[in-house]
């Protein structure tokens, strides 16, 4: 995953973790250093090449951002809504080599392939450099900081929990912040200027600040058995440190940190719902989407005013064609992990509506 970051951006995510990479990993920390200044070098021409006409780009479709807590379905709903010919999105590639992909992107999609697995390794949904990504790894590669740095050094601190909600960081830091994320999408549109579908998991606690530069902007909130979420949350989080981590994780802290996380994530949906205008907000559950997605598909269009739903059917009736034999993760909870999910999420659970467990 780090191999696309920028030389000064891997310089200072080595020099804060004080360059605690295991010796196992070394090899890996040298590729990356290497690569790394050619994305600097490549950041540069990109520049010049399109610098003045990205930086005119404006971005007339106002976003809609896929919210929620993470393996609540958000992925589900994103590859559904770009079904939409109206729609676009940031792919993996974009997002993982975002300094330069304007350069490179159609060079390393056809020919470096073999590089990308074809699943995902936490829910073996389908994975490659075109497919959907979170756009917060971008923002990782670009130099800002960001909550999913603690996937590169997993036996350190959290990384950067401030950035999760983007409260209490100075004037500077959050102009820095918006200022890359703006450049990022106006990127996007300058390749594509349809309207752009988002999903990254800390944007639900971002809402204040995504109004504030998109006031026009659509919001769409999934939720899902918190039951199930804690255990799927834990093997996401272990996949990513096992597979992108530059340390041998150890893991620990880690149940702690899923319970306080989901708090902080639902309580900046609670804080935000009424900073959003209804018809920009539109919430559904994981559960029903999976039951009747059409149902629940053409409410979200209805709903949020984004018209033609009955174009986009077609594609959306393959879709679910051709992943009808897709299953989900089972989990087994113990009793003492249930009841610790029941004791600190118990007023979340049953404000979705689903049942406590006893």
């Amino acid at each position: 995953m780090w191999e696309g970051c920028d030389f000064l951006t891997w310089m200072r995510m080595l020099v804060r973790n004080r360059f605690a990479v295991h010796w196992s990993y070394s090899y890996i920390a040298l590729i990356i250093t290497v690569v790394s200044l050619l994305h600097t070098i490549l950041r540069l021409v990109q520049t010049v090449v399109y610098g003045r006409r990205v930086a005119r780009t404006p971005i007339r479709e106002t976003p809609l951002f896929i919210i929620g807590h993470w393996r609540t379905g958000t992925t589900l709903l994103h590859e559904l809504l770009i079904l939409d010919e109206r729609h676009t999105y940031s792919t993996t590639y974009e997002c993982f080599d975002p300094n330069h992909f304007l350069l490179t992107e159609g060079f390393f999609t056809r020919w470096m392939r073999f590089l990308m697995p074809s699943r995902r390794p936490m829910d073996n949904m389908q994975a490659g450099w075109d497919r959907p990504q979170e756009d917060e790894f971008a923002l990782c590669m670009m130099g800002q900081p960001s909550p999913y740095l603690t996937v590169a050094f997993p036996n350190r601190p959290p990384q950067f929990p401030q950035y999760l909600d983007l409260e209490g960081l100075s004037p500077r830091a959050l102009a820095s912040w918006k200022s890359t994320f703006l450049r990022f999408l106006r990127h996007l549109t300058f390749k594509d200027p349809r309207r752009l579908i988002l999903k990254s998991p800390p944007h639900t606690c971002r809402i204040k600040v995504l109004l504030e530069m998109f006031p026009d902007a659509r919001f769409v909130h999934i939720v899902r058995d918190p039951y199930v979420v804690f255990p799927s949350t834990m093997n996401l989080w272990k996949s990513l440190y096992r597979a992108h981590g530059l340390q041998k994780p150890t893991f620990a802290g880690l149940e702690d940190h899923v319970f306080e996380t989901f708090h902080r994530i639902y309580e900046g949906v609670e804080k935000a719902r009424k900073l959003i205008p209804d018809r920009q907000f539109y919430e559904l559950h994981y559960e029903n989407l999976v039951r009747d997605p059409i149902g629940q598909l053409g409410g979200l269009y209805g709903h949020l005013n984004l018209g033609g739903f009955d174009q986009v059917l077609p594609q959306v009736e393959a879709y679910l064609a051709r992943t009808a034999g897709y299953e989900t993760n089972r989990y087994d909870l113990s009793p003492e992990t249930r009841a610790e999910i029941t004791r600190r999420w118990g007023k979340v659970i049953q404000q979705y509506g689903y049942a406590l467990s006893e």
